[in-house]
């Protein structure tokens, strides 16, 4: 379990009524944030503090990892300067009675502020330009302290172990919706003639044009070793609901994978080094992985790559692998 801090003042009405977190993936000038980036990092049992106003407000149970997703509609005018694809996580939020003011306590909470990416001044003002950051158990201790009896049980019971369903860890994201609506706008697309829109369509299921040209480099599952091709699936590298059209039939867009392992690359649970080295994001279950077909308990190779191919896993390893621990 980790324990977060977020400051919602623009979004929290629609953040805690919609049950979610949201954040752009990068500032507006294009650079990394780290408090977007510490979205990738949340996983679920995670505890999370809502700052809004000068006060802690609510406490919220991380109920997904986080993923992919357009900014929310009902944001309206709000963040009117930040990307419209970012990051989601959902949460489960209790509103509090005892809305304490950290200011208030300052002096009990100076002592346990975190020595980077604080929340707080240490006057108790909130500091500008924070979205998300992390705080240490002590912290989070002293906060559910001051809070009172309405936070003791979210704070000794909040850890959740991620479940499997249908051999898949279960993110609760809604990608699919996402993806169908843009299946949607290709289909309807006159200015792409309709053999183009049909490849397009299906290689957002690992099929047809896609697979063929990645079954031109691609000979096997690089992680299962699986060589059937009926039980194989072309997955992007550079998501599909990312890529250009001309990218999402680009056989170096792509990985043979079984359809579990497919899943695990495309939600940002492992991902590859240039080298092939195999990585696991630090908020992935491992028994889970581990089950699935997915060695943890050693460092693993899974081959060379082509050129093509390490530019597109460079994007994958940026924006899709959920966050290396800072």
């Amino acid at each position: 379990m980790r324990y977060w801090w977020v400051n919602q003042n623009q979004t929290f009405r629609h953040e805690i009524a919609g049950g979610y977190l949201w954040s752009p993936k990068r500032n507006a000038n294009g650079g990394r944030n780290p408090f977007y980036e510490s979205m990738r990092e949340v996983a679920p049992g995670d505890l999370i503090f809502s700052f809004v106003d000068t006060r802690i407000v609510a406490i919220g149970i991380a109920k997904s990892y986080c993923w992919e997703c357009p900014k929310p509609t009902e944001f309206g005018s709000a963040g009117q300067y930040w990307e419209n694809i970012g990051w989601r996580v959902n949460v489960s939020f209790v509103p509090l009675l005892n809305k304490i003011r950290p200011k208030d306590h300052i002096k009990v909470l100076k002592a346990v502020l975190p020595s980077r990416y604080s929340p707080l001044q240490a006057n108790g003002n909130g500091l500008q330009g924070i979205y998300l950051t992390e705080l240490s158990q002590n912290f989070a201790a002293v906060l559910s302290g001051l809070i009172g009896e309405e936070a003791r049980p979210l704070f000794e019971g909040s850890a959740a172990v991620p479940t499997v369903e249908n051999g898949r860890l279960a993110t609760g994201d809604d990608l699919d919706v996402w993806e169908r609506k843009l299946e949607e706008q290709i289909e309807s697309d006159a200015s792409v003639n309709e053999t183009d829109r049909e490849a397009i369509v299906r290689a957002r299921r690992g099929q047809g044009l896609f697979k063929q040209r990645v079954m031109e480099i691609e000979a096997c599952c690089r992680i299962t070793g699986v060589e059937n091709i009926s039980h194989l699936l072309a997955s992007h590298c550079k998501p599909w609901r990312d890529s250009s059209n001309e990218e999402r039939l680009n056989g170096e867009n792509g990985l043979l994978l079984t359809p579990s392992i497919d899943h695990l690359f495309d939600r940002g649970f492992i991902g590859f080094e240039d080298s092939g080295n195999l990585i696991i994001s630090p908020v992935a279950h491992r028994p889970s992985l581990q089950r699935m077909g997915v060695e943890t308990s050693r460092s693993v190779n899974v081959g060379p790559f082509t050129q093509g191919q390490r530019q597109f896993l460079d994007y994958h390893r940026n924006l899709v692998l959920l966050q290396m621990a800072r």
